[in-house]
């Protein structure tokens, strides 16, 4: 066999074992149902965004400032030790904590400085947000983006693609076809590293 037939028999018989999680209709409705759930949502809170513009007074007295900063600051510990939890337990759990306490911590600093804005207490707000907030958010994000990236290269290593991993933004949903997302020098590396798979456990063709 050639090295192209052997790549092709390599990719249909990894289609066969592993076949892409949308090929079940049930999964494809969602899917589409996700999408057009998502658009939804993007064009009405455009529209709430414009309303709020509009209606919002410029002042405003909460009736219940203390419950609202201390449940944040909650939110934000249950973050910190789920995260620490799974790290110590090493789950993927992990990379989903890290990415919610990260947000929680870019809404601290966000309402932290703008409703301080023109008090006295700006000052130390926008200090705390520069200093401890969004570098720890920068930190757990930073975090979350590499174990993801570790997750793909040990499935890369795995599956006998080669080349570095790929920018997140090139990788498939569901891994299906990864080797397409690898700079083109690096393709034909990753098929022929799967045709040799093949055609050791196979044997030699006559």
């Amino acid at each position: 066999m050639t090295p192209d037939e052997r790549r092709q028999l390599a990719h249909a018989l990894a289609a066969v074992d592993r076949p892409h999680p949308l090929t079940d209709p049930r999964l494809r409705r969602r899917r589409r149902f996700g999408v057009l759930f998502m658009t939804a949502c993007c064009i009405g809170l455009a529209a709430w965004i414009g309303i709020l513009l509009l209606t919002l007074p410029g002042r405003y007295t909460s009736s219940d400032w203390r419950g609202a900063w201390v449940g944040l600051d909650i939110a934000e510990l249950a973050g910190f030790a789920a995260t620490a939890w799974a790290a110590w337990h090493q789950r993927q759990l992990l990379i989903f904590f890290m990415i919610i306490t990260g947000t929680l911590l870019v809404c601290d600093a966000w309402f932290d400085v703008a409703l301080d804005y023109g008090s006295r207490d700006f000052t130390m707000s926008l200090v705390s947000a520069l200093a401890v907030e969004l570098p720890l958010a920068l930190l757990l994000f930073r975090g979350a983006r590499r174990l993801v990236r570790v997750t793909i290269a040990t499935m890369m290593q795995v599956s006998g693609v080669v080349g570095p991993v790929p920018p997140l933004w090139r990788i498939p949903l569901f891994a299906d076809g990864l080797e397409e997302a690898l700079p083109a020098r690096f393709r034909y590396l990753a098929g022929d590293a799967i045709a040799a798979d093949v055609t050791a456990v196979e044997g030699p063709s006559s």
